[in-house]
């Protein structure tokens, strides 16, 4: 805990973001980070609760360490923290940035108050870890003989491809882009998760043993047969399918996924600082993003930044309500509204919020040369059918037409693709993910494994960090007969 009268006399306080209309001008990350003060009083916010539900399966998906390692902050011994945070998480400098940080809606103090800052005082932690050396390459004391192979470098398959090499195997990782940190390098827009951290930890990681083999697509110009040699194969190559909307015009220009943007943006934006022009603008246009969770908000993000005319983003749902629902109590993980930095830079540049809730593309409007001019929706609404279940209902008379000159489809992942399982032999789920069951992770071919978001579906960079350490330690049982791997 921290202080035992913390929690009544500070109140809670968060990282303050740099003026919208200033932070859109560059790709820099726009949280500012509180004093040591301010951090220190909000790590004394940590309650005595008997039950740290902040770690429970309500809450943090990797068993973060959070009462200790927030009292540690309360008396501010940083490399202390530190310690008590890389007990657990392989990666707090990621999940402290991108984390939905269920154990925030989890932490006891939320019942009546708003919640400690877990997230942001471990994204201190890190941080400060790094500015005073603590951070260092985690090399095994000996090598076992056994080679590994990591199929997939997002948060999955690094997180596994550590906790091996930690155990003396010699770890192979193969990434088909050309860069290292899959959704985190080229998913996540630079803004929210600077690149620099991502190859700072890459660097720790080969410091440490591990092989990275760059523009490497095993099942593609890397045939299955290479991993022969290997004594274990770990597939975590993420869901990386799109869901798509088949309406008619889908075909037009101007209709893209939007991994498509963002991940081409990333790159030229490392490459060239936007020079080269290898990227989908969004200067002048009018932008609507289909989709309202992280990945359409990092869309307005982009699109602003590229200096847009116009901007509306679809969700087909209800909106959510700002506090929570009766159906959805602590400590529950509930679906509220959210104002996140895509939405703020757009009311501030555009003097509106550009969602539109419960709403259904019907087409995209053909300009005559080929080009998306427009989108046809109508307005939709939520009914039970005689079964409870809710039925989404067209409303008659509420067609209306939106100008858009881009389109984004930011509707989510289906699934790994096929072609690397099929040749693997490797057995399929009925959602198309590899069969390997939690906890086990191991698929009906008995050396190769699955973890993350190929073996679970979409899901959170913090549940595929527990996955890929998880997955680390059957391994690790499966090549010694025994394992420390915690």
């Amino acid at each position: 805990m921290g202080k035992v009268t913390g929690f009544l006399e500070f109140t809670r306080k968060a990282v303050e973001d740099r003026e919208p209309t200033e932070r859109v001008r560059d790709w820099n990350e726009f949280h500012v980070e509180l004093s040591d003060k301010d951090r220190i009083d909000q790590g004394a916010r940590c309650m005595d609760c008997g039950v740290p539900f902040c770690h429970s399966s309500y809450g943090c998906p990797v068993s973060n360490l959070i009462p200790e390692w927030n009292d540690l902050v309360f008396q501010g011994r940083w490399q202390e923290a530190y310690l008590r945070l890389r007990k657990t998480n392989n990666f707090p400098e990621f999940t402290g940035r991108v984390c939905p940080a269920p154990c925030e809606f989890a932490c006891v103090l939320g019942i009546n108050q708003p919640a400690v800052t877990i997230k942001h005082n471990e994204c201190f932690i890190i941080d400060r870890a790094y500015e005073l050396g603590f951070v260092k390459p985690d090399k095994p004391v000996k090598r076992t003989g056994k080679k590994v192979a990591v199929i997939g470098s997002g948060p999955a398959g690094l997180s596994a491809a550590e906790q091996l090499n930690s155990a003396g195997h010699t770890v192979t990782v193969y990434e088909r882009a050309d860069r290292i940190g899959g959704l985190l390098m080229y998913g996540i827009p630079n803004m929210k998760l600077d690149k620099q951290l991502v190859e700072s930890r890459v660097k720790l990681m080969k410091d440490a043993g591990v092989a990275f083999k760059v523009n490497a697509d095993v099942g593609g110009n890397v045939p299955v047969s290479e991993l022969q040699g290997c004594d274990a194969v770990v597939i975590a190559t993420g869901a990386t399918k799109p869901r798509d909307l088949k309406v008619r015009g889908r075909e037009l220009k101007g209709v893209h996924f939007a991994l498509e943007f963002l991940g081409g943006n990333t790159k030229s934006l490392l490459d060239s600082d936007l020079k080269d022009g290898k990227f989908i603008s969004a200067k002048g246009k009018k932008v609507v993003v289909i989709g309202g969770g992280d990945t359409g908000n990092d869309c307005l993000g982009t699109s602003i930044r590229h200096g847009c005319t116009g901007l509306a983003n679809f969700e087909v749902l209800p909106e959510p309500p700002q506090t929570r629902p009766s159906d959805q109590p602590w400590p529950t993980f509930p679906r509220l509204l959210k104002v996140d930095y895509g939405h703020e830079e757009a009311i501030a540049k555009f003097g509106r919020d550009p969602r539109e809730y419960c709403i259904n593309t019907k087409e995209f409007v053909d300009d005559g040369r080929g080009n998306v001019k427009a989108i046809k929706t109508v307005r939709v609404e939520w009914v039970k059918d005689e079964k409870g279940a809710f039925q989404m209902k067209e409303k008659p008379g509420t067609e209306q037409t939106f100008e858009a000159d881009l389109v984004f489809l930011a509707l989510g992942f289906l699934g790994p693709e096929q072609s690397l399982l099929e040749q693997l032999g490797v057995e399929r789920d009925a959602r198309s993910n590899a069969k390997a069951e939690y906890g086990k992770y191991r698929t009906n071919q008995p050396n190769i494994f699955a973890c993350g978001d190929a073996r679970r579906g979409q899901s959170l960079v913090v549940w595929a960090i527990n996955e890929g350490r998880t997955c680390a330690r059957e391994v690790d049982r499966y090549l010694t007969g025994a394992t420390v791997l915690p």
